[in-house]
């Protein structure tokens, strides 16, 4: 009777350690889409300011129209319901050079930079690329966590049973890597 009982406890102690495997996998899995979201949600703050920035622009910039006109096309391809993580990434990494770009260029227009409305919306965009750098971050750390869960043993074996695939952390583009060139600042 006591060798039924001990196995009955250790079946017990076993399927809690499967429950218990299982789901901290799963809250990681929904912890990266919940970092995720926050990324989206950034990303959605800043697509909605870009037309308002482009619109107060563009009766002082007339010789940067096609930054602007890149600035709005780049915007409307993120936007796109059918792009993946990693295109919808790729184009965010060209929206960031796009913007620097246009923060450059807003130099050579003391009368853009006096305008209360341009100087109201700049700092909204500023605002909003903090909030975006920290939840990349917050996404990356949690992409880090979920990796080393799906990757590491004994929830290796429940994350391939459950078809978790590993998840890419948002990284730098090559444009973002290099180092700007400080001449072309003083133009």
């Amino acid at each position: 009777m006591e060798i039924i009982i001990f196995f009955i406890i250790l079946i017990v102690l076993v399927w809690i350690i499967i429950i218990t495997l299982k789901n901290r996998l799963i809250g990681l899995k929904n912890k990266v889409e919940y970092a995720n979201g926050a990324v989206d949600a950034m990303f959605k703050q800043r697509y909605d300011l870009i037309p308002n920035l482009v619109a107060t622009v563009k009766q002082y910039m007339q010789h940067e129209s096609s930054l602007l006109e890149r600035l709005v096309q780049l915007r409307a391809k993120a936007q796109s319901p059918n792009i993946t993580d990693t295109q919808k990434n790729e184009l965010n990494g060209q929206i960031d050079q796009a913007i620097r770009s246009f923060n450059i260029s807003v130099e050579n227009y003391p009368d853009l930079k006096a305008s209360e409305q341009f100087t109201r919306l700049q700092a909204s965009l500023n605002e909003c690329e903090g909030q975006l750098a920290a939840a990349r971050r917050t996404y990356n750390a949690a992409v880090m966590e979920y990796n080393n869960g799906i990757e590491m043993f004994p929830t290796s074996i429940f994350a391939s049973q459950m078809g978790y695939q590993r998840k890419e952390m948002i990284t730098a583009t090559q444009t973002e890597q290099q180092n700007p060139n400080v001449g072309n600042l003083f133009q």
